[in-house]
């Protein structure tokens, strides 16, 4: 099985060759060489060509009918038409064939025909990850009800496996969104107490008083209202786990007698006199720092320690964005079968997006995002119409259909470079404004080399200091 090729070149001028020869390299790429299209028919039959630069006028089989064959062959290669000033026309109709973009020769900057190839690559990536998706469903990256493949979820999916078996008390930290209850599920669902009660409760939802009657109970007539006896959270979750959401807030009445409940393993009600023995499993959550709420003293230093037996941190999804297609496509499908919509893909420009942007409710933000898409989008695919303004950023630039008073007055060279520079400015400065002015953020997620991308951002007119003043971020 041979391994993927970034980069086929076919052309037979040996200058040109070695012009994408170096750029190739440049970039880190591999390359293979063809001087006909017969002998790149070969090699795309032999191993998997992610992009290819063909020139328009090859010896015997023609650039347009290698284009062609690779499409009717459905090959996944993504392809880059070479061709001269005076043949435009031939470029666009290889465009409506299905070439990812056209070269016009000969090359003024070189930093254009390494933004097309980056690109080109991009997209050939991102499609073969939609293929699986498509293909086999989201559930292959499934482990419980928790949807990922990165490395940082593989590795909290092996300590799950690793702590499910034990008694021992889990501390889950994390930003907001970032699904913890789904994970303390997964270590219930994973241990020897799945067959008991699996028991929830937001500390932050409720008053002291609340908060205390529904974890421990209480007895009749301990307070106003107390018209009968109540069993507490912790005795309906005998034998199973309990997992306590927003453990920073809870009061330090409460802390105290939540700390009796892990050393003795005893609860006693409000108002009653007798304690009563359980055996629960304790998962807690938090978004704060414990640590420093125990320095500045809002939390017991004891509990803490009770509590932090096992610590897993859940990364953002911003850490991951590996996992943000398996999840906007696992949203895709969730939604499109309760609102019974015939809605199956996403579009390339849609997932470039939804990985770029910060997410700063992580998962819980992206499904709200695609539910709201899945609600909007008229046919079966989401388009980056679908997505609301703060994703796609202040400004971006959505083209309109072209009518008689706007881009169809001007040659189709004109009117594509027209569009081309407001998106390419768009989507510059909507990089630069989620990494706040950052460079070398901005850079690798345009999958770009650092002197390039600025140069580019120069080309463009882009003032880095409009992003630094809002953040206070010093270049870097």
């Amino acid at each position: 099985m041979y391994k993927n090729t970034n980069l086929l070149i076919v052309d037979d001028d040996d200058a040109l060759v070695k012009v994408f020869e170096r750029v190739a390299r440049d970039e880190g790429l591999t390359v293979a060489v063809a001087r006909s299209g017969t002998e790149a028919i070969e090699v795309l039959n032999r191993q998997v060509i992610e992009a290819a630069v063909i020139d328009i006028n090859l010896p015997g089989y023609s650039g347009m009918q290698l284009l062609e064959y690779i499409k009717q062959n459905q090959f996944p290669t993504e392809v880059i038409i070479i061709t001269g000033v005076g043949t435009v026309e031939t470029a666009v109709r290889a465009i409506k064939i299905g070439a990812y973009d056209y070269l016009t020769k000969p090359f003024d900057d070189v930093t254009k025909v390494v933004i097309i190839i980056n690109k080109a690559l991009e997209k050939f990536r991102l499609m073969q990850r939609i293929r699986v998706l498509e293909r086999k469903g989201e559930e292959t990256f499934a482990y419980e009800e928790i949807v990922g493949k990165s490395h940082k979820m593989r590795d909290i999916f092996s300590t799950i496996d690793s702590v499910a078996g034990t008694t021992s008390t889990v501390l889950l930290l994390g930003e907001s969104g970032t699904g913890k209850e789904l994970v303390a599920r997964a270590v219930h669902r994973r241990s020897k107490r799945v067959d008991k009660p699996f028991v929830v409760i937001n500390c932050a939802a409720l008053s002291e008083s609340l908060l205390e009657s529904e974890l421990f109970g209480h007895v009749r007539g301990s307070f106003t209202g107390a018209i009968a006896d109540k069993m507490g959270l912790f005795q309906e979750a005998d034998g199973g786990t309990i997992f306590l959401d927003e453990i920073a807030e809870i009061p330090s009445s409460t802390q105290v007698k939540l700390l009796r409940v892990l050393q003795e393993g005893e609860v006693r009600p409000v108002g009653g006199a007798q304690n009563r023995t359980i055996d629960v499993r304790l998962i807690a959550a938090t978004n704060q720092d414990l640590a420093e709420a125990v320095t500045e003293g809002r939390f017991r230093e004891d509990l803490y320690y009770r509590l932090n037996v096992i610590q897993l941190s859940l990364p953002p999804l911003r850490d991951r964005q590996e996992d943000i297609p398996l999840l906007a496509y696992h949203f895709l499908q969730k939604y499109a079968k309760k609102l019974e919509k015939d809605v199956t893909k996403i579009a390339i420009e849609t997932l470039q997006i939804l990985q770029n942007y910060q997410w700063v409710g992580n998962v819980r933000e992206l499904e709200n995002v695609m539910e709201r898409a899945v609600v909007l989008v008229q046919g079966d695919t989401i388009t980056v119409r679908d997505l609301p303004p703060r994703v796609l950023g202040e400004g971006f630039y959505l083209p309109e259909e072209p009518t008689s008073s706007d881009l169809s007055r001007f040659t189709y060279q004109e009117a594509k470079e027209r569009s081309l520079w407001a998106f390419n400015r768009a989507y510059l400065s909507n990089l630069l404004r989620q990494t706040q002015g950052n460079l070398s953020n901005a850079a690798q997620r345009a999958g770009m080399d650092r002197s390039n991308f600025k140069k580019i951002v120069k080309k463009f007119n882009i003032d880095l200091g409009e992003f630094r003043k809002k953040s206070n971020v010093s270049e870097v």
